[in-house]
């Protein structure tokens, strides 16, 4: 997997690439790109969405 801080806008394969946690699509080249952060039990978690609209539908399942 990429690190989710690099410039996705090199050169990324898909199947590198981070993938929707609503629509399960690879995101690459994608300035709608959309990263959910937060701590759970000491550790850093995160969530990727293609855009906005499925960031909004992502069910919170924290």
């Amino acid at each position: 997997m990429v690190d989710p801080t690099s410039d996705l806008e090199e050169d990324i394969d898909p199947d590198d690439a981070p993938t929707c946690a609503t629509c399960g699509e690879p995101i690459v080249n994608a300035p709608t790109h959309r990263v959910v952060t937060w701590v759970d039990d000491g550790e850093a978690r995160q969530r990727h969405f293609c855009d906005e609209a499925c960031r909004e539908d992502w069910d919170d399942e924290r």
